[in-house]
């Protein structure tokens, strides 16, 4: 049986942030982590637009996306491999892949790192990779493509926005922006192929473009931030058929917001008490407690990520930090999380960054 690695709890960590590499932005930006201070280390240069990460669950190699449509003279954008020495965080290129579409901007491993999932904005596709034993990447095993008209004037077709394989590493979730859906598929991790699920998806409300999924760490519920729609969606989630159940549908905005706004990430903290979801526009993280029993939210708070449009954001493995990413004022800041009440507190603690788009915890 393939092997699932646990998840280690660390207070020292390495950060990996991706980035647009238009203007001065330079690759991939390396920082050690240590009782909430960010320190650069390093950064990997020479590849295009890495703006998605992910770090496979041995934590010896590093995937990002490269988000173009023309990636190495080729139609589609690309997939690129890194060795992570694990002393001094720094990248070594190994291989690059296309990712079977145009604008690739969400990518994920499997639960056992044999396997890349891509998703690519512009073509509404989700790709398959192998990787090898050496951290290279091999030829694309698999393939999905999204069919159908959009329903919102920015999406008019099909828009693969975010992949996740789920905690039994059985089913594989894509929500698409553009045809209002999270499309489910059955993943054989033998093979890396994405299978028909007899319940292809779960449709979202009209306009709403579900744009990014998470799991409670107990596996019974997933939660959908969407982006135009400023919502986020509570799902029961059945694990042994891979069924989403809709539960509750709770705004991100604060009451009497009137100015624009698009939502971009979310996660799930830890413990599993909290969920957060970054709004772009009031430029604000919001904060809801989960009810374990019931999956269901109640509304705690806003926090300013003091910036402009927080594209990404991560929680730090023991759950008492949040790291902002600020892609349009090129920061970086860090806010304590409350542990009793899952509110944010400014910690004052902040790096300048060119277009952060993603950050990735790695604990050492």
């Amino acid at each position: 049986m393939p092997r699932i690695f646990p998840t280690i709890l660390s207070k020292e960590s390495l950060v990996f942030v991706g980035s647009y590499t238009q203007g001065p932005s330079e690759g991939i930006y390396v920082y050690s982590w240590s009782s909430g201070a960010l320190e650069h280390r390093s950064t990997a240069t020479g590849v295009v637009n890495p703006s998605y990460l992910a770090i496979e669950p041995g934590r010896r190699y590093l995937f990002s996306v490269n988000e173009v449509r023309d990636h190495d003279g080729k139609l589609g954008g690309g997939v690129s491999s890194f060795a992570i020495d694990r002393k001094t965080g720094g990248l070594t290129l190994l291989s690059q892949q296309p990712s079977l579409g145009g604008d690739p901007c969400y990518i994920t491993t499997d639960r056992t790192g044999r396997f890349v999932l891509v998703a690519n904005y512009a073509s509404g596709t989700i790709g398959v990779i192998p990787v090898e034993g050496n951290g290279c990447l091999g030829t694309p095993v698999d393939f999905a493509q999204h069919i159908g008209p959009g329903n919102h004037p920015r999406n008019p077709g099909p828009h693969a926005h975010c992949v996740r394989v789920d905690p039994t590493n059985r089913y594989v979730f894509a929500c698409d922006a553009g045809l209002d859906r999270v499309m489910i598929y059955k993943f054989d991790s033998r093979h890396g192929s994405l299978d028909p699920h007899p319940d292809p998806w779960v449709e979202a409300r009209r306009e709403a473009g579900p744009r990014h999924l998470t799991f409670h760490p107990t596996s019974k519920y997933a939660y959908v931030v969407t982006e135009s729609g400023t919502t986020i969606v509570a799902y029961a989630y059945d694990s042994g058929s891979g069924k989403l159940q809709e539960l509750q549908t709770v705004p991100t905005l604060p009451e009497g917001f009137s100015g624009r706004n698009s939502c971009a990430d979310i996660h799930v903290g830890p413990s599993g008490k909290f969920v957060y979801a970054s709004n772009r526009g009031h430029d604000s993280i919001v904060i809801y407690a989960i009810d374990e029993s019931t999956g269901k939210l109640s509304y705690v708070g806003h926090e300013l990520t003091q910036g402009r449009t927080p594209r990404n954001f991560a929680i730090d493995p023991t759950g008492a930090f949040l790291l902002a990413a600020n892609q349009n004022t090129d920061n970086i800041v860090t806010f304590n999380i409350d542990q009793q009440t899952g509110k944010l507190q400014p910690t004052g603690r902040k790096v300048e960054v060119s277009k952060p788009v993603c950050i990735k915890f790695m604990p050492i």
